[in-house]
Order: C-alpha cells, then structure tokens, then sequence
C-alpha cells in the first residue's frame, strides 16, 4: 500500500424496503443501512418520497413509515430511542436490523461490498437505490 491511503475494509448492507400492504408484495426502497465491523462503523439514511409510496396504496401513513426509518436510525446510533435493540453490541444492532420481517418497513438480503469511507458509501447506496 502506498503512504497515506487506507486499506478498503469489507462491509454488509441492507436495502429497507417500504411495503404499505405488505400482503401484497409491492415495495419501494426508502433507505439502507451499512455496516463496517472492522471501522466500528453502523449507519442509516433515508429518502422517502410520499408520492410513490401513495402510488402503492394512497391511504399509506407516510409518517408511519418515517418514525420507522427513524427508529432505525436511533437503532444504529445506539440511542436510547431506539428501544432495547440500540442497547446491544454494534453487531448485533445490525443483525436485528437485517433480520427478515413482515413489517411496513423491512430489509432486502444482506450484501457486501468494499469501502474505504462507510459514510460515503452509505450515501452512494441510497444515490443508486433509493434516490
């Protein structure tokens, strides 16, 4: 490695997905959420658009769907509002995060990829799919 630069580190994510009827199967990705174990580094951003979710079932609560995300973010924060999951290790935080369930909002599989800036990455994430 060449002075200066930082070795790229392996990382997981998860697509969150929102499924206003969930029996329906229909989604749209509103978010994501990186994990970099070797960096100490777990992180959520998001970008709903009201629009699209209503194109899926115009009586969705669009706030519903934001406190989810939010919660999720406080999760990954470890902060106290994000209930007893933001209590845990990092790794674990982002293993119930990543858990398959049958919610309004919920993650795609897990995927990996190689990053050098998690922060960043976790931006070009939601650049490719969500915004």
């Amino acid at each position: 490695m060449g002075a200066g630069r930082c070795a790229v580190k392996p990382f997981d994510y998860v697509i969150l997905r929102a499924a206003p009827r969930i029996q329906r199967g229909e989604f749209i990705n509103v978010g994501a959420v990186l994990y970099c174990r070797a960096l100490d580094y777990l992180g959520a951003g998001w970008d709903v658009n009201p629009e699209r979710l209503k194109a899926l079932d115009p009586a969705v609560d669009v706030d519903v769907v934001c406190a989810s995300l939010d919660q999720i973010r406080a999760i990954c924060a470890g902060d106290a509002a994000g209930g007893p999951a933001a209590g845990t290790t990092i790794s674990e935080r982002f293993r119930w995060l990543a858990a398959p369930r049958s919610t309004v909002v919920h993650p795609s599989p897990i995927h990996s990829g190689i990053t050098e800036d998690p922060a960043a990455d976790l931006e070009r994430l939601l650049d490719s799919f969500v915004r």
